[in-house]
C-alpha cells in the first residue's frame, strides 16, 4: 500500500517538476571565510513573489587546510613524491593534499530592480557562527549575475546562475 501512495504522489508532483525547477540556482564565489581565503561552491532555491527573493542556500566552502608538516620533493630526474617535513620520510601522496572543506548554509532576502540589480541581506551559518552580510547581484546574462557579499568577516565575490 506505501508503494501505491509514493506512486500516486510522483504522478501528482511530475507534472510540477519544470515549474518547481525554475527557482534553482548555484554559486561559485571566491571568498573570505572563517580567516581563510577559498571558494564556495553552492546551490539553493529561489523563492519569489513580485521582486522579493527568499533563497536558502547550502554549500562548501573549500581552503587551503592548515597542515604544511607534507611537501612535495621533486627529483633531478622529474619526478616528484610526498615527504613528510618532520621525519625526512616518504609519505603517501594523499597526505601533501592539504585541502580542507567546511558545510555552510545561507538565508538571502533581496529585492530585484528590474534591469539594474538585485539587493538585499542574508545570513552564513557554519560551524557554531552566524555572520550577516549585504549582498548585490548584477545580471551579466538573462540566467547569470555578478554577485557580491560582504560582512564582518566575511567576503565573497563570484557568479549565480538561475535555471
Amino acid at each position: 500500500m506505501t508503494l501505491f501512495r509514493a506512486a500516486i504522489a510522483v504522478a501528482i508532483a511530475t507534472p510540477c517538476l519544470p515549474a518547481m525547477a525554475n527557482g534553482i540556482m548555484v554559486e561559485v564565489n571566491g571568498a573570505r571565510a572563517h580567516g581563510h581565503w577559498g571558494g564556495e561552491l553552492g546551490a539553493g532555491y529561489s523563492l519569489t513573489l513580485g521582486g522579493f527573493s527568499l533563497r536558502p542556500i547550502v554549500g562548501a566552502f573549500v581552503y587551503k587546510g592548515d597542515n604544511d608538516r607534507y611537501y612535495q620533493d621533486s627529483f633531478s630526474n622529474g619526478q616528484t613524491r610526498c615527504r613528510d617535513g618532520q621525519t625526512g620520510q616518504f609519505a603517501n601522496d594523499s597526505e601533501c593534499n592539504n585541502v580542507a572543506v567546511k558545510a555552510y548554509a545561507k538565508i538571502e532576502a533581496t529585492y530585484s530592480i528590474p534591469l539594474m540589480a538585485e539587493v538585499g541581506g542574508g545570513a552564513r551559518f557554519s560551524g557554531d557562527k552566524v555572520r550577516p552580510y549585504g549582498t548585490v547581484a548584477v545580471p551579466l546574462a538573462p540566467t547569470i549575475k555578478l554577485k557580491g557579499n560582504a560582512g564582518p568577516k566575511y567576503y565573497a565575490l563570484g557568479l549565480k546562475a538561475g535555471f
